[in-house]
């Protein structure tokens, strides 16, 4: 395959790309052989350039230190023009070991910076700074909750089997016997069994109506 025809199986796939990845992210594929004029496809051209246009001192850096010869790509990077900043990824095109393109993907990154502005502003104006890992820390559930949840706890425990890998019979003994200490009179606690058995409410019900193997 020539160079030319490699270049355009990735500027074939640039209004895709560009779909795909939304009106902030550009997609810029550049011919390394042709400099001056470098950019021959640009899907979302949110930086300003056209096609036709050079490839920046970093894409020529780039090649001229052959960095393309160790790697596939170089991720993240960060990039800026007068309109704003980037985060910036550049893949390196080749063929057969030779440089012959770059395929750069520019995400534009104001509306983020614009969103972590405003959540730092609202997490500062109420407090929510995450606490010091040695800060005390409160259960907040109420002691009648606590008490259901370990009791409920105990007796699957006492089965010697974890839930995923209990039998039905197993289910509907552990149910039985949580019926058989009150447990099920408790607020939740029908909910609570169906979470900790890893079963649906209403099967709670059914294992009730069931007599034990």
């Amino acid at each position: 395959m020539t160079d030319q025809e490699l270049l355009k199986c990735y500027t074939d796939f640039v209004p895709f790309l560009a779909a795909v990845c939304g009106p902030g992210c550009e997609i810029v594929i550049h011919d390394v052989t042709n400099p001056e004029q470098s950019i021959i496809a640009i899907g979302n051209g949110i930086s300003g350039r056209e096609l036709g246009d050079p490839m920046t001192d970093l894409a020529r850096e780039l090649q001229e230190k052959g960095t393309y010869a160790d790697t596939e790509c170089l991720l993240n990077y960060k990039g800026k023009t007068k309109s704003g900043e980037f985060l910036s990824s550049t893949y390196f095109i080749k063929n057969e070991g030779r440089l012959i393109g770059m395929l750069c993907v520019n995400k534009e990154l104001a509306a983020a910076q614009e969103l972590n502005l405003a959540l730092r502003a609202l997490l500062d104006r109420f407090n929510l700074s995450a606490p010091p890992e040695d800060s005390p820390s409160e259960d907040l559930s109420s002691p009648l909750e606590s008490v259901m949840h370990s009791r409920i706890a105990e007796i699957i425990s006492r089965e010697g089997t974890a839930p995923a890998h209990m039998s039905m019979q197993e289910k509907i003994r552990v149910v039985h016997k949580l019926d058989a200490d009150g447990i099920l009179m408790m607020k939740g606690a029908v909910a609570e069994i169906a979470d900790q058995l890893s079963v649906s409410v209403p099967t709670i019900y059914r294992y009730l109506n069931k007599p034990q193997a």
